[in-house]
């Protein structure tokens, strides 16, 4: 008997471990994982065509890591966003993470302090940004010496060409400044618009590669003390292709996207804009009907023929904001590894831009892939953007002052000086 009771008490202990186990099992199964928010900024916004790419990846996220909700500001890359940006971190409103420039147009926040190195980074994940190559964090490295960003993929600028117009109308695709010139009056005089183009939104592809043609590779990585006479060539040359009719008529009202938008239709012929450009065109029905060839010219040129203006210098950046925070480390350092793993590099890439990652990708040669990589090999010299060494204030002010120069309300002496002199201000 005292066996059976001895045995009865056992099996109910046991049962009674096994319930508690149980209870405590399902209280931690049915634990809600605190809610963080992570904050968020790209250049991917907007109708940027790698805008998909990134969304994605963040929806991607999101779904890994359910406790995390993801308040993305994402714009178009202007003037404006970017001055945004700098005003947010000079009052204390930076992301978490972003993605953005890292040279000159970021040292107004550089110089907050607010961002993370990669030194810094990798002795507590060693394993950050292992696809990237090194060259390309070479190229990435801040103007003061330390790597902050990681690279998703480098940019080229371009002319695209619409091939089904210059086949219609029995026009030669622009070499030079006279193949040019003879493109502009022939569409214009059937109708079309010879080049699709917001001077007041965003015309730096155009001012930067008249400069860089007019001027010559070497001296146009250099700022002057005073607006030269080869500077306002530059304008000149812009101003004289406006009054052969070779932009729209709301050239000087539009905005970039109604700009791109005429390309699209088929009712401008041409447009200068980046390697990304290629990425959005490729899998829709224009892919067979665009090309895309190095900026034609300008008379008497001193750069070379086929000097192409891009390179590497943006990247994602963590924020002391949210390295400090014990919630919100790890979390950081995942989101932008989903960034620039290599499945999501060669996204990014597409066969269009510059690569960053570690190796070869196999990808669908489109026609538009194989001329870039034509345009690519046949490269002469790869040149910065100007926005790569004056301060984003000047910058501003360079762009903002183009339509007014090409209208005629400024001269390009004056725009130049004031441009220059607030750079000067600002070393």
């Amino acid at each position: 008997m005292g066996r059976k009771i001895n045995l009865f008490f056992v099996t109910c202990c046991i049962l009674l471990i096994v319930l508690i186990g149980g209870c405590e099992g399902r209280v931690q199964e049915e634990e809600v994982q605190e809610e963080i928010v992570l904050k968020t900024a790209s250049m991917y916004g907007g109708t940027t065509p790698n805008a998909k790419v990134y969304q994605a990846i963040n929806e991607e996220f999101a779904k890994e890591y359910e406790n995390v909700t993801i308040e993305d500001e994402s714009q178009i890359c202007d003037e404006d966003w970017k001055m945004k940006v700098a005003t947010n971190f000079a009052v204390g409103n930076e992301p978490d993470i972003i993605q953005f420039f890292t040279d000159a147009v970021a040292e107004s926040f550089l110089e907050t302090d607010k961002l993370v190195s990669l030194e810094e980074i990798k002795k507590e994940y060693p394993e950050y940004a292992e696809d990237i190559e090194d060259s390309a964090l070479e190229a990435v490295r801040n103007k003061d010496g330390v790597l902050r960003a990681v690279p998703t993929t480098g940019y080229w600028a371009g002319l695209f060409c619409n091939k089904e117009l210059f086949q219609k109308y029995q026009v030669n695709i622009p070499t030079d400044w006279d193949s040019l010139v003879e493109a502009i009056h022939k569409f214009r005089k059937n109708g079309i618009i010879p080049i699709a183009v917001s001077l007041n939104h965003i015309p730096h592809y155009w001012i930067e590669h008249l400069l860089l043609y007019t001027v010559g590779e070497e001296e146009y990585t250099i700022i002057p003390e005073n607006a030269p006479k080869a500077w306002l060539k530059a304008f000149e040359t812009l101003k004289e292709l406006k009054n052969m009719g070779a932009f729209p008529e709301n050239t000087d009202t539009c905005v970039d996207n109604c700009a791109t938008q005429l390309f699209r239709k088929g009712e401008a012929a041409m447009q200068l804009e980046g390697s990304w450009y290629a990425s959005s065109l490729s899998g829709t029905k224009m892919d067979d009907n665009v090309t895309v060839v190095s900026f034609p010219g300008v008379p008497n040129q001193k750069a070379k023929k086929n000097a192409l203006i891009g390179g590497i210098f943006s990247g994602f950046y963590i924020t002391r904001r949210a390295w400090n925070n014990p919630k919100k480390r790890e979390l950081a350092v995942r989101f932008v590894e989903a960034h620039t793993k290599r499945e999501s590099l060669i996204k990014y890439w597409g066969g269009n831009g510059i690569a960053t990652f570690k190796g070869k990708a196999d990808v669908k040669i489109t026609p538009i892939v194989k001329d870039v990589n034509e345009l690519i090999r046949d490269a002469s010299s790869l040149n910065k953007s100007m926005d790569s060494r004056i301060c984003p204030e000047a910058y501003k002010l360079l762009m903002d002052g183009v339509a007014d120069v090409v209208e005629g309300k400024k001269d390009a002496e004056s725009l130049l000086e004031e441009v220059l002199l607030v750079e000067k201000g600002r070393k």
